[in-house]
């Protein structure tokens, strides 16, 4: 009769153990420097405008991580200076022409949200 005998699998077993917390770790880390670029993008597209002085910098960002996965959230802090006319100024009025910012901002940043992911999987093995 023959056998095989595995050696190091609980080495194997603990390291899968800890993959989902590593994950969750690079994955916010991904999703912060992501946050970050939108954020000064967004800023970017719409600094200069006559009237809103202040607007660019009620743009904030904010990252959750949470044992279901991680979040980011971009956009006007509404306790901010002018941070309220948000939806305003990114879709218009009837009397207001739209002037894109966030959208474009989050859609130029796409790609680089998807390459850190990419990596956070990768350094998580």
């Amino acid at each position: 009769m023959a056998g095989i005998d595995v050696i190091g699998l609980t080495v194997v077993v603990d390291d899968l153990g800890t993959f989902a917390e590593r994950l969750r770790v690079n994955a916010g880390k991904a999703v912060k420097v992501t946050s970050q670029k939108v954020r000064d993008d967004a800023r970017n597209r719409i600094k200069g405008h006559k009237y809103l002085p202040a607007y660019p910098y009620s743009i904030t960002y904010d990252v959750k991580v949470t044992a279901e996965g991680v979040e980011g959230e971009i956009g006007p802090d509404k306790g901010r200076a002018q941070g309220p006319l948000g939806n305003i100024i990114e879709y218009g009025t009837s009397k207001n022409a739209p002037l894109p910012h966030l959208g474009p901002a989050l859609d130029a940043n796409a790609e680089d949200l998807v390459a850190g992911i990419e990596i956070a999987i990768r350094q998580a093995m």
